[in-house]
């Protein structure tokens, strides 16, 4: 006799199964989680499908503007050669020395405009300025200024307003020949 010869069949033991109490707090923050995540999917398609709310409002310019209905109102416009003298001069027939109309101009009768200052005796011109060549490979050269280094090929233009018409090599060293005959070699 064996241990599998039984009178009748038994069905398998299940292991049993403990059920943890989850905490409140852990449901709360899970549920806010799902919320927060649902919340951050949805809200861009609201925006998509409600534009007008989100949009950026361009204000209308017109050069006309709507006026409220309702009478005209009479307007008067003064002009300063119809106001009336109502000063008492004297009776003499001369003006009065101050004139009261503020007109914004300035009287230059009689008054000669200063001379200019002699601009090209007191601010000379700027020298030339100068660069060096660097280093000159496939075609293009490495220069240097006051400002920094600049990478130029032929017809670029160098800090001198000048441009590279070639790159040559003579006794050994690389030269650069500008649009102004300019010789720039390579110290």
């Amino acid at each position: 006799m064996t241990d599998f010869d039984a009178d009748e069949p038994v069905a398998p033991l299940r292991p049993v199964l403990k059920r943890r109490k989850v905490p409140t707090i852990d449901r709360i923050l899970a549920v806010t989680g799902i919320a927060l995540a649902c919340g951050a999917a949805f809200f861009p398609w609201y925006v998509f499908f409600n534009e007008e709310k989100f949009g950026i409002r361009v204000a209308d310019w017109e050069r006309t503007r709507d006026l409220p209905e309702g009478p005209g109102k009479n307007v008067f416009s003064v002009s300063p050669l119809a106001l009336v003298d109502r000063d008492d001069d004297g009776g003499d027939g001369e003006p009065a020395s101050v004139d009261q109309i503020v007109t914004a101009t300035v009287p230059t009768l009689g008054i000669e405009p200063p001379e200019p200052p002699d601009v090209a005796g007191s601010q000379p011109f700027p020298g030339k300025t100068g660069f060096r060549l660097l280093h000159v490979a496939n075609g293009r050269a490495l220069i240097e200024d006051k400002a920094g280094m600049y990478l130029v090929r032929v017809g670029s233009i160098l800090p001198d307003n000048s441009r590279v018409a070639t790159l040559e090599q003579r006794d050994g060293k690389w030269v650069i020949v500008t649009s102004a005959g300019d010789i720039v070699q390579n110290n």
